[in-house]
């Protein structure tokens, strides 16, 4: 597949230039999904980062992929990539508009085969993620929001989309159901799901859980432990267009381009509390 992208300006778009955006993250995902899919079938080397997480093929070409379509289509917007920061590769400077690229969240997933990994792309502005698509490849489920309009997308065999249907969040279940990390659970988590009334527990990898919450699948996703700003951003943007929120346990919005804090990385975010209807 490749993909042919004309140069949009991000700043200040009206929702019309919005839509424009997004169908361009929608592409570069299936592209980057395709090359997933490629390595998934004819095998990797797995090597481990200085943060000991894993690291394949399939993340470097996915974030190549990626790259080079967002910097052709929009050359005066940052990236902050997964892969690139892990190499000390960021922006000087952010600004109140940059994009947010996990190229393949859920490699362990991916290492151990399962079909939960995804392709992540976003836009933050001001500190929201406002555009994000979420594509796992293996299994097909392809989500894509923006602000008013939360979509799955269907996609045939060819990594095309072939059909879109509107997605929206659900009222509160009963029981409540709880998505967790199915690699990365804490006992914090433990202890705060533990503490609801009662729960059903869906236990999933990569920023699907946040698709579930917006599709009205499940009601919340409570998160402590380490995660990073990539890890979560497109999920999270799905989930806001859906009508859902994402917040720190105090209640406040979660944000994005957290840097300069003493004694905390750049780009990680707190615990947070993402929820449905």
């Amino acid at each position: 597949m490749n993909v042919t992208v004309q140069k949009i300006s991000t700043k200040a778009a009206p929702a019309s230039d919005d839509k424009a955006v997004l169908a361009i993250f929608e592409q570069l995902a299936l592209e980057a999904g395709r090359a997933i899919m490629r390595v998934f079938h004819e095998g990797c080397t797995v090597e481990e980062k200085a943060d000991t997480s894993p690291v394949t093929e399939a993340d470097r070409e996915s974030e190549a992929i990626i790259l080079a379509g967002l910097r052709a289509a929009f050359p005066g917007t940052p990236c902050v990539a997964e892969e690139e920061a892990a190499s000390g590769v960021t922006p000087v400077e952010i600004g109140d508009e940059f994009f947010l690229v996990d190229p393949l969240d859920g490699t362990k997933e991916f290492v151990k085969r399962r079909a939960e990994f995804t392709v992540n792309i976003a836009l933050i502005r001001s500190g929201a993620p406002t555009l994000g698509v979420v594509f796992a490849p293996c299994s097909g489920h392809f989500f894509s929001g923006r602000p008013g309009l939360a979509e799955r997308l269907a996609v045939d065999d060819e990594f095309r989309i072939a059909g879109r249907s509107p997605v929206r969040v659900s009222p509160a279940a009963n029981p409540l159901r709880v998505v967790v990390s199915r690699s990365h659970n804490t006992p914090q988590t433990e202890a705060y799901v533990a503490a609801l009334e009662a729960a059903e527990l869906v236990s999933i990898g990569s920023s699907l859980k946040f698709c579930l919450l917006a599709s009205g699948e499940a009601d919340l996703y409570p998160r402590f432990g380490r995660t990073m700003e990539w890890d979560t951003a497109a999920g999270d943007a799905v989930l806001r267009a859906a009508g859902g929120s994402t917040t720190t346990p105090d209640g406040r919005p979660l944000v994005y381009g957290k840097r300069g804090r003493p004694g905390i990385a750049d780009f990680v975010n707190p615990d947070f509390i993402a929820r449905g209807g």
